[in-house]
């Protein structure tokens, strides 16, 4: 049985919350992160096994378990929820090949009837509150801008980069996958020798005001502060890693191995 009372004592809300609310407070209080897939631990999507984990362990998640985490929520506090799959477009080229359906994204519809594009679990920078459902103008969300767009047939949720123009973040469907198909792409980005999460990891920080941490070793060890107004670089060494991850990150438990590679103490 979803604990909601214990979820919302992890996120520093109360029931009467607004959906925005609910998602700045989800957003801004679990960390995004996908070592369990690194580690070769199991990443299960049923509702207790997120909860033992991203709320009473005090671990993160990435898109698939933060997302559903905040569905059981969601459907819990009377709001009707689809998850829906997305390709990653962040980083591609154009014309570049199509990468799977590896992120999950929400349609949140409320008690007034009003439909939203919500998003707790994008770790290149989550919008901080809900978008409008569909295709439309531009919403300014703690600094930064995000716009959907469609694209030969499909929805494309866009930010604004700090030259000026739009970049592409992911794109999706209208239309709500079955949920074997969720397990499906959740499986391959879990354990797929392939997989960016299983080969490396993305581990990321959001604040109320529009700041991001972000910590990656995508390519190179890499340790960024952002904003809107664009990204400061900082030096960090792997050594620094277990400690770094506990005062920053606030995923504590974690160690290198004699190889140099993150373990759970």
């Amino acid at each position: 049985m979803f604990d909601l009372d214990r979820y919302l004592e992890r996120i520093g809300v109360r029931r009467d919350a607004t959906l925005a609310e609910l998602q700045r407070a989800h957003a801004t209080s679990i960390t995004f992160e996908g070592l369990s897939a690194h580690l070769g631990e199991p990443v299960p999507l049923d509702a207790d096994a997120l909860a033992a984990k991203l709320v009473d362990g005090g671990r993160g998640g990435y898109c698939f378990e933060q997302n559903l985490l905040f569905a059981a929520a969601l459907e819990a506090l009377g709001y009707e929820v689809e998850p829906h799959l997305a390709r990653v477009r962040l980083g591609l080229a154009s014309g570049a090949e199509v990468r799977g359906r590896t992120h999950l994204l929400l349609h949140v519809t409320d008690e007034q009837g009003e439909h939203w594009h919500v998003d707790v679990g994008f770790g290149g920078g989550t919008p901080i509150e809900p978008l409008p459902w569909g295709p439309g103008g531009e919403h300014e969300l703690a600094g930064w801008r995000f716009r959907v767009v469609e694209d030969d047939g499909l929805w494309v949720l866009q930010i604004r980069e700090p030259h000026g123009g739009w970049g592409d973040l992911y794109g999706f469907e209208p239309q709500p996958p079955p949920m074997i198909d969720i397990e499906m792409n959740n499986w391959w980005t879990a354990t797929h020798p392939q997989s960016p999460f299983v080969t490396g990891f993305l581990i990321s920080r959001q604040w109320p005001d529009g700041r991001q941490l972000l910590l990656s070793d995508w390519g190179e060890l890499t340790l960024l502060e952002r904003t809107s107004e664009g990204a400061s670089p900082l030096p960090v060494e792997r050594e620094q890693l277990p400690d770094l991850l506990a005062e920053r990150f606030e995923l504590r438990g974690f160690e290198l191995d004699g190889n140099g590679r993150l373990v759970r103490r």
